[in-house]
């Protein structure tokens, strides 16, 4: 097949097993006009293709795995995002393989657009792996929108791995795959053999649209950015005075990984001697490799000089150094390319170019390129012995799952150690239709604990398992091996149990293994046989028929009589979980769900006539009351006894009943006596997050932003756990900072339930009437009446809002004269860039404001209009802890109780160590470049 053919391969076993090697596809490379080392994969898509722009398209047909789908996206014309492949919702990895140069610097790419394409709306979430590293976890939050990766890695292997896996929500899927290769040493960093670079920014300034420069006008390929882009936090706070200047004029670049021409002819200026921008750096903060291109392209006269510094807030060592482009490209049109092998960055970087005093021109800058190191993950040491194994198990799909074994995610029919790296500890082989001998690489297996290759038809004889002195458990029985069990299985020191009932063994059980503590089973052998016997052996073995058949019996009698016991030993607990005075409801349907019944005196002795009252509302009153063994309670006394009222008991008690969170207030029991409805609680000591954000306890103390984050993050546990913990699913419906109660120690739970509805299983979606709060209310269910997940997930959007101004959901007062709602006033904030017109003067400024905007951007996500276009609870779960990780470390930081490695979060320069996402150990970097570095 020779450079940009197409596929045409027709499939016979021995073609099948060399095409696929670990998984999916051994692509080869495909060219025309384009560079060497392009390859283009439409994924599902059916015939190649040339685009617009010149890159030929090859279908991914031979991938083995997924199902293919047509998608149509207003909008989006390009051919290859009409189709996708996707996977099943499971726990498998999906890899594609593909062929590289070793030793060869490569730019891949995968994007995403999802269309809808399982008519669900449910947006997906899943992660991408190169080989055994984690690269990203995909995050879908918009149906229409493409979204792109890209990661720059030196090839150590002749194939390299995409894999996709741990579908958290939706199904996993792809859109496009590109692999992009350098000739030269542009990207070579001094750490490329120990980490890969993930692309965060690649932007053009001054460019003449919005639209990207790519291929052709870069020949390799890469994505530039325009700096006219309008999306949320791209490039904003943009200096007064910032003009786009450009040239036709040949711009020496003076190598062809450098940027193109045509990105360097463009730039901006900053006229009145500043250019300042803020961007949101995805993935970060961490250490990265950062670099700025300039190339002289305005007009100065022989007596002008054009000389500036650029500023980072937190780090003043890097304002040192001054720019003189001409000086330091040696004349105009030639590029000057200053930047950091290893710097660290914050995910809010805020920097400005500023001219220097001697200076007659303001600073200017044409290009600038961002990366973020990834942490190379070693793979299993087993990988060669699995892939040799795999390719033995052929042409089975299920074998070819490719990428390593065992990381990130393991093979559906292996079990892994924790250790790094790992070792296979369990191959699951049951009933897989296995024919052959049994691979004899599985006794290269070290590690082995267990082997599993039952129910097959496997033939030939039992290999010696010596060198896999782990072994515990073997099971191979019922097929058809023949031969004797082997003398050498009696030197396993930690043999277990061994099964090989049904197969065709013959001669003699070794006698070691009668007198080990092995549990045996070789029934089914006609002509295997125990031997003579000598002494007496403490293991039952089950050597024939009836032996089996007395301990099958021994193990029915015994539950028997542990059933029965039970039943009896919990025949007063059950009794007295129903008293006479019974709730109706469908309670009595689920016994084992029921709460208790607290009798009408007990409540009244507890509350002293209900004497202590601690708040009020629609529903009713609550007051304090306290057990006779010490425990304090809120007791909610209904105060509405229409039928909605008795229903809406009915439910809260229904559903309080069988679940059980942390974050979730805790649920003691009820009443109904003399036609009141009771309600028992624990008793939360710091009352309501509303009050402690915009109520009288304000007078006294404002709680601080990490507190406010911690509440945040419990409250979004407890939603949580409501949404995919239970069975059905639980949607609260009425999420307010009312109904957020806080504990002793400040920690939050979720409470009241009384407007809460379960799901039903393979529904999307509940009809109901509308109800909730004003403020708080998903207005596309207030449209459509039709409750979903994502309702919650708006009035937990409009909290985050709430927690960040510290002001209420409604009002006609905080938000102006023509705005009474949170929403639409902080959206018009944050969408401008300024973050701090919507901050709670209260916080003092005792925050990183990095922090701020991710949960800023989080907020407005989870209040879109549409629910489909929202993250789930889940996502935003993980916001706010990333945002929590950020703040504790600035706290440590300015307690003076740091190190060197978690100043690497707030230091631009000599970082020696940082957290790698998708890592769970510290890994280090050389700190010794830290200067600029112009190439």
């Amino acid at each position: 097949m020779g450079l940009g053919d197409s596929f045409s391969f027709s499939f016979s076993s021995s073609v099948f097993i060399s095409v696929f090697f670990a998984v999916g596809l051994l692509l080869p490379y495909y060219a025309a006009a384009q560079m060497p080392g392009f390859l283009s994969l439409d994924c599902g898509g059916s015939q190649s293709f040339t685009d617009q722009i010149g890159l030929i398209w090859t279908p991914d047909t031979q991938f083995p795995f997924g199902e293919t789908a047509q998608i149509s996206v207003v909008n989006e014309t390009r051919k290859q995002y009409a189709t996708l492949r996707h996977f099943p919702e499971d726990n498998r990895k999906y890899c594609y393989s593909l062929n590289v140069t070793a030793r060869t610097r490569y730019l891949i790419r995968a994007t995403f657009l999802y269309g809808n394409f399982d008519n669900s709306n449910v947006y997906p979430k899943f992660d991408i792996s190169l080989g055994p590293t984690y690269w990203s976890t995909i995050v879908i939050s918009d149906a229409d929108t493409v979204e792109v990766l890209e990661l720059i890695f030196l090839a150590s292997d002749p194939t390299v791995s995409v894999c996709l896996s741990n579908a958290t929500t939706g199904k996993p899927f792809i859109s496009t795959l590109e692999l992009r290769q350098f000739n030269g040493s542009m990207y070579y960093t001094n750490f490329e053999e120990d980490f890969f670079l993930t692309v965060s920014a690649r932007i053009n300034f001054g460019a003449e649209s919005e639209a990207p420069m790519r291929y052709p006008d870069d020949a390799f390929d890469r994505i530039w950015e325009s700096d006219s882009l309008r999306k949320a936090n791209y490039l904003v706070d943009v200096a007064a005075g910032t003009k786009k200047v450009s040239t036709s004029h040949s711009i020496d670049v003076n190598h062809d990984e450098r940027p193109p021409q045509k990105v360097m002819q463009t730039a901006v200026e900053g006229t009145n001697g500043s250019l300042t921008y803020r961007l949101n750096l995805a993935g970060f903060p961490g250490p990265g490799w950062a670099y700025t291109y300039f190339a002289e392209i305005g007009d100065l006269a022989a007596d002008e000089t054009r000389k500036f510094r650029l500023l980072l807030p937190q780090s003043p060592d890097i304002s040192k150094d001054v720019v003189n482009i001409m000086e330091n490209a040696e004349g105009k049109y030639h590029l000057y390319e200053p930047g950091f092998f290893n710097i660290s960055l914050p995910f809010v970087l805020s920097f400005k170019f500023g001219r220097t005093f001697d200076s007659s021109k303001g600073p200017l800058l044409n290009a600038m390129e961002i990366n973020r190191y990834v942490k190379r993950i070693g793979g299993s040491l087993d990988g060669e012995t699995m892939t040799a194994i795999a390719s033995s198990l052929m042409p089975a799909t299920w074998a070819v799952e490719g990428g390593d074994p065992c990381l990130p995610v393991p093979w559906s029919w292996v079990h892994c150690s924790s250790d790094a790296p790992p070792l296979i500890t369990a191959l699951l082989l049951s009933k897989k239709n296995l024919t052959g001998n049994i691979p004899s690489d599985i006794v290269k297996l070290s590690g082995l604990v267990e082997i599993w290759l039952d129910g097959n038809s496997l033939i030939g004889s039992i290999p010696d398992f010596t060198p896999c002195v782990n072994l515990k458990i073997i099971h191979l029985e019922n097929n058809h091996l023949t031969g004797a069990l082997p003398s050498s299985l009696t030197s396993l020191p930690n043999l277990k149990e061994l099964y090989v009932q049904n197969n065709t063994l013959s001669g003699t059980v070794p006698h070691g293994l009668l007198s080990k503590k092995v549990m045996l089973n070789y029934t089914g052998n006609i002509n295997l046989h125990e031997g003579a016997k000598e002494g007496n052996h403490t293991k039952i073995i089950i050597g024939t028929s009836v032996g089996a058949a007395v301990v099958l019996i021994a193990i029915a009698v015994s539950c028997w009589l542990v059933k029965t016991e039970w039943r009896k030993s919990h025949h007063d607990e059950y009794v007295h979980t129903f008293p006479s005075q019974r709730l109706v409801s469908s309670l009595s349907d689920a016994p084992a769900e029921v709460a208790h019944c607290f009798m009408l005196a007990e409540i009244d002795e507890a509350t002293r006539h209900f004497e202590k009252k601690i708040g009020s509302g629609g529903f009713g009153v609550v007051y304090y009351g306290r057990l006779r063994d010490g425990k304090e309670i809120a007791v909610k006394v209904l105060t509405n006894d229409s039928y909605q009222g008795k229903r809406e008991f009915t439910n809260e008690v229904t559903l309080l009943s069988r679940i059980h969170h942390r974050n979730l207030v805790q649920f003691l029991g009820y009443c109904q006596e003399q036609g009141r409805n009771i309600l028992v609680y624990e008793f939360m000591h710091n009352g309501t997050l509303k009050e402690h954000l915009y109520g009288p306890m304000t007078r006294d103390i404002s709680i601080n932003w990490i507190k406010r984050l911690e509440i945040a993050e419990d409250a979004a546990r407890g939603i949580e756990y409501l949404h995919t913990g239970c069975i059905p699913a639980i949607i609260h419906r009425d999420l307010k900072t009312n109904n957020i109660l806080l504990d002793h120690n400040m920690r939050a739970k979720v409470s009241d339930f009384g407007l809460s509805k379960s799901t039903v299983d393979g529904v999307s979606h509940v009809s109901s009437i509308v109800r909730g709060t004003v403020g708080y209310l998903d207005p596309e269910y207030y449209i459509s009446q039709q409750l979903t997940d994502k309702s919650d997930v708006y009035s937990f959007g409009v909290i985050l809002l709430e927690l960040m101004s510290g002001r209420e959901a409604i009002s006609n007062e905080s938000f102006g004269a023509n705005c009474r709602n949170i929403v639409q006033w902080a959206k018009l904030h944050i969408e401008s860039g300024d973050i701090q017109g919507i901050l709670d003067p209260n916080l003092r400024d005792e925050y990183d404001i990095q922090t701020m905007w991710k949960i800023a951007e989080k907020a407005l996500m989870c209040v879109q209009p549409h629910g489909y276009m929202r993250p789930s609870i889940s996502e935003a779960l993980k916001e706010i802890q990333d945002a929590l990780i950020i703040e504790r470390e600035a706290l440590t930081t300015k307690e003076g109780l740091s190190d060197m490695s978690r100043n690497s979060f707030h230091s631009s320069v000599n970082m020696n160590a940082f957290d790698v996402p998708g890592s769970e150990n510290y890994v280090t970097i050389d700190d010794t470049i830290t200067q600029p570095t112009a190439r």
